[in-house]
């Protein structure tokens, strides 16, 4: 949980800690009131606030949960996760964990002591911890290693790795420093935006376990020029001609593969997209998803004398007319 996920729900009462139950009460009756659906029908934002006065009443006006929270703050949730529970006396030995913004700096803190800094051509990473033994590509969760009430799980960290549109593609092999730790990592051809590739044994070390979990590299593409994500496909836009537009044409469009002809079919209309199949990205199964063209005329401003001629010929004896079914609109 980063810090800015924090909920303050003392705050979401306007209440002090101080407060009685009953102050906790009649505060959340006013703000129930107030935010409602009923009252504020359509209104995203009274919904949300709606349910985080709910929310934060369900932890205040419990005493168990409001100890917690007390104790723990934003930690409140995983510390039944400690050995025995939060809830079962454990001497915490007055720890703090209020000193930390988020619980990935707690872990980072404890990394630390068995070195860090970056060495030569090696990539950084900051963690994020998820869930111990999670499989495949799972989703992940911020305190996984705190949900284990046994105390044995392995502590599994999250990087963010930034790679070009070829390098996804094409699959690339990279270096991370992992503190005092350097490894190489193939990411396989087809990566894509949200990809995450998990690399066993290569995560931060539990506080609890002391066992070593997984390091999970969660794919970014930088920013192209041309090519965009629809989904599994690629997306590009395309200009063309308003005399390719009306006729028809065949023109040279980029593909991962490089140039392919592709026909622009007579009257094609501004912002049609042409499917290319089987030219789009690598999926893990080795096939290919299809690329999307989107067509954009391109009106030119700079014309010569025999161009604007021609245009004024063709504006003359156009039977055409787009705005034909405008007057049948009234108010």
């Amino acid at each position: 949980m980063a810090a800015t996920d924090f909920k303050d729900y003392y705050q979401i009462l306007g209440v002090n800690k101080s407060a009685t139950q009953e102050d906790i009460k009649k505060a959340f009756r006013k703000l129930a009131r107030k935010y409602h659906p009923d009252v504020n029908q359509g209104n995203k934002d009274a919904e949300a606030r709606f349910k985080e006065v709910n929310e934060a009443y369900e932890v205040l006006s419990d005493a168990e949960k409001r100890q917690k929270y007390d104790q723990f703050g934003q930690y409140w949730k995983q510390a039944g996760g400690f050995p025995g529970g939060a809830g079962a006396g454990v001497d915490m030995n007055g720890f703090d964990f209020g000193q930390y913004s988020s619980f990935d700096d707690f872990i980072n803190e404890l990394l630390g002591r068995f070195g860090g800094g970056n060495r030569g051509g090696a990539q950084s990473y900051s963690y994020r911890t998820s869930p111990g033994g999670a499989g495949g590509f799972g989703g992940f969760n911020d305190f996984g290693g705190f949900q284990d009430r046994g105390g044995n799980a392995a502590q599994d960290s999250e990087a963010t790795i930034t790679l070009s549109y070829a390098d996804a593609f094409n699959g690339v092999q990279k270096r991370f420093n992992l503190g005092n730790e350097t490894i190489d990592v193939r990411i396989p051809a087809g990566a894509k935006p949200g990809s995450r590739l998990r690399v066993r044994g290569k995560g931060p070390i539990s506080p609890l376990s002391q066992r070593r979990g997984d390091l999970y590299l969660v794919v970014e593409l930088g920013n192209h020029p041309f090519f965009k994500f629809d989904g599994n496909n690629l997306v590009c836009e395309v200009d063309i001609t308003p005399d390719e537009a009306v006729l028809g044409a065949t023109i040279k469009v980029p593909t991962p593969d490089g140039m392919v002809d592709v026909k622009i079919p007579p009257g094609v209309r501004a912002n049609q997209s042409l499917r290319l199949r089987g030219k789009g990205w690598r999926n893990p199964k080795g096939d290919r998803t299809d690329q999307l063209v989107k067509i954009a005329i391109a009106t030119p401003k700079d014309i010569s004398e025999q161009e604007r001629e021609y245009y004024e010929k063709i504006r003359d004896i156009r039977t055409f007319n787009p705005r034909s079914n405008l007057q049948q609109f009234k108010l």
